[in-house]
């Protein structure tokens, strides 16, 4: 078995924090989400190549990150793109990732920027139980986060209808990053594609093929957290510190209250501050501000400003008092 890890985007709504890092390399906690997901993979004797799909701009960066780590499955498999306005979508990057590499194997495929708390392995045995094309579940609880995604309908574990992204959802039960594929479906990705149906949902892919073959749908009643916006990826290191806060051994924090949800790493300093659900990367420098719903990147510097709902880059020096 192969899998494909899709690490492809360029997270504009996170800009400036992912302008020059792929988001997937985002801290949550003591490592990234993408970083679970290789392990997982790692550790699975059935998936014997890992491909991480990427773009041309953050290949390099994946390639430093890869040579330095302890993972051996993984492989870059680069997108011919450079730009958010050359992207394929998820369908049309997969299928020519099947196609440039010569994928003919069953296929995992999962998203970078997912954290899911089931193991990955879990999955694998219930596709391989099904042997059909399947998708992961997930039951988000509420019909109007229920319109940003891919909602399914089961028959027991069969998928018998889709809505994506509907105005007017039916149900909770959103379709997440996460699928397998039987090797003899492979071919259909590209047949889809010459059909002109949409490359961008891996949803829609998913519901032409349901209406042609079964597909089956792993549900799931644990933690499902998709790293795409400010207050999303804020989210995911709240459960990732199960609301507390973490505070790297490099790290200065004096005279600074920590609230729910703070992650201050190896050399910041913080000082005379408060902090609340913030995250403070290297090197910056925080003195005398007030902090809140906001990611402050490395060798940043905040002097006496009220700071909310912001997204502060790298080497940004904020000093002027005002509220943000």
């Amino acid at each position: 078995m192969k899998a494909v890890v899709l690490a492809g985007g360029y997270a504009t709504r996170l800009w400036p924090i992912t302008k020059d890092r792929p988001k997937m390399f985002l801290p949550v906690g003591e490592q990234t989400v993408i970083d679970e997901i290789f392990a997982d993979l790692e550790a699975d004797d059935r998936v014997d190549e890992v491909f991480v799909s990427t773009n041309e701009r953050f290949a390099e960066t994946f390639d430093e990150y890869l040579a330095e780590s302890d993972f051996e499955k993984p492989t870059l498999s680069i997108e011919e793109t450079v730009e958010e306005d050359e992207k394929f979508g998820v369908v049309g990057a997969l299928a020519q990732l099947v196609d440039r590499e010569g994928v003919d194997d069953d296929l995992l495929v999962v998203a970078g920027d997912n954290l899911i708390s089931f193991d990955l392995a879990e999955f694998t045995d219930f596709f391989q139980e099904k042997a059909t094309p399947t998708l992961a579940a997930y039951d988000v609880g509420s019909l109007e986060r229920a319109k940003s995604y891919g909602l399914v309908e089961l028959d027991g574990d069969q998928i018998v209808d889709f809505q994506e992204k509907p105005d007017d959802p039916k149900s909770t039960l959103v379709s997440i990053a996460c699928y397998a594929f039987p090797a003899e479906t492979l071919p259909d990705l590209a047949t889809y594609l010459e059909d002109d149906n949409n490359p961008d949902e891996p949803g829609w892919f998913l519901q032409w093929l349901q209406s042609r073959e079964p597909v089956h749908a792993f549900t799931f009643d644990g933690a499902w957290y998709d790293i795409g916006t400010a207050d999303s990826y804020l989210d995911t290191v709240e459960y990732a510190l199960d609301g507390e806060h973490l505070v790297a051994d490099g790290a200065t924090v004096e005279n600074t209250e920590l609230g729910d949800v703070v992650h201050v790493m190896d050399g910041a300093e913080v000082t005379d501050s408060s902090l609340e659900r913030a995250v403070v990367f290297p090197e910056a420098t925080i003195t005398d501000s007030d902090v809140q719903n906001s990611v402050v990147d490395e060798h940043a510097t905040l002097e006496d400003v009220d700071l909310t709902g912001s997204l502060i880059g790298a080497y940004t020096s904020i000093t002027s008092g005002d509220d943000f």
